[in-house]
């Protein structure tokens, strides 16, 4: 005999409220082992593939890390220094933009930009204010990631636990699958399993999108000689996941640099434009329909809202479980929103034996 509703709901909150107070509390001891498993989990599936080509599961993740060593080095040697070195020059920059987009406004719209005005005061306070917290923002990271602690976690903690995950993913699934009560086990899986269908579909998919598509940007920019190319393309890449957002802000980003950089050359400032325009028709047609699929994956305000509220809240670590926590929460929204369906409190007692479930499910 199953356990009263009640005690159902009583136990399960009770492991929701731990779970909510482990990532207040030991949110930074928890990051390395959130970041490996993000690891594990979006090089699982080429681990499995390695498998059903013949390969062990050890010589498969022996393989996987090779590979992703290769990158790793080649990243820190050639992208990284060149990606904070922009980084930091745009930062300084950014007032000197100010000043020339206010002379540029001034010399064309003088009545428009008195030095007495609100606006006048606004455009030229954005670029000191850019600089001195972008700046600050900017140091303390880069101050962050050369500690001792924070090398240790990004370079030695983090890889070793993506290994011994994606070495043991099998065997830890299917050890947790064991643990399951056994009168919940098969909806639990069923509701797993769409859990994982919809991550899958947007935690490796849009990530491989994002990568691609940063890539482009990126190598695009430089080839076309913008200043800060390296940058624009890590930021339009990075919010990719957000549909449109990531053109939007890129596109914002790069064409008004490239409006500075290039005034009068309106042949390299088109050149700028249609690289976003090619990489958003590309996103639409191509790489979104071939690697999310036409699954509905996570809503943009629903992630937006996730992401502010796991942030706000946990910090960095809760951004990162905010993605999987927002598509498991969706997933039992729907799955309560059924039972709720096929209840008599949505039915009636009156209703019961004219509209019953399956009726209502052939019904248009």
């Amino acid at each position: 005999m199953a356990l009263p509703i009640r005690d159902q709901l009583k136990y399960w909150g009770i492991a929701a409220a731990v779970l909510m107070i482990a990532l207040w509390f030991l949110g930074t001891v928890l990051m390395p082992f959130l970041l490996g498993g993000a690891i594990a989990y979006f090089l699982d599936p080429v681990a499995d593939k390695l498998e059903r080509m013949g390969l062990t599961r050890v010589l498969a993740t022996a393989l996987i890390t090779v590979f992703a060593l290769l990158i790793f080095v080649v990243m820190a040697l050639l992208v990284v220094p060149t990606l904070i070195s922009q980084a930091a020059n745009l930062v300084e920059i950014a007032p000197q933009l100010f000043k020339d987009f206010t002379a540029f406004l001034t010399g064309r719209f003088p009545a428009l930009l008195d030095e007495n005005s609100t606006l006048w005061s606004s455009l030229t306070s954005i670029g000191t204010t850019i600089q001195e917290r972008g700046g600050r923002l900017l140091n303390t990271a880069l101050a962050s990631v050369s500690s001792l602690i924070n090398i240790l976690i990004l370079f030695l903690i983090v890889p070793v636990v993506a290994v011994y995950l994606l070495l043991d993913w099998d065997r830890m699934i299917a050890a947790i699958d064991d643990l399951l009560p056994r009168d919940h086990a098969p909806v639990i899986r069923d509701l797993a399993k769409e859990i994982d269908n919809m991550l899958a579909a947007f935690i490796r998919g849009m990530g491989t999108v994002c990568l691609v598509l940063g890539t482009y940007y990126a190598i695009a920019l430089m080839v076309v000689g913008l200043q800060f190319g390296l940058v624009v393309g890590f930021i339009a890449g990075l919010v990719t996941f957000i549909p449109y957002l990531g053109a939007l802000l890129g596109g914002a980003l790069a064409i008004g640099l490239a409006l500075f950089q290039f005034w009068g050359d309106w042949v390299s400032i088109g050149l700028v434009a249609g690289i976003f325009a090619f990489g958003q028709v590309m996103e639409g047609n191509v790489l979104t329909p071939k690697m999310v699929g036409n699954s509905v994956c996570l809503h943009p305000v629903w992630l937006i809202l996730s992401l502010s509220v796991f942030g706000s809240l946990f910090g960095f670590v809760g951004m990162l479980v905010a993605v999987p926590l927002a598509a498991a929460i969706g997933v039992l929204i729907r799955f309560a929103i059924g039972q709720y369906q096929r209840s008599l409190l949505f039915i009636g007692i009156e209703n019961t034996d004219e509209h019953s479930p399956d009726d209502r499910a052939d019904k248009p």
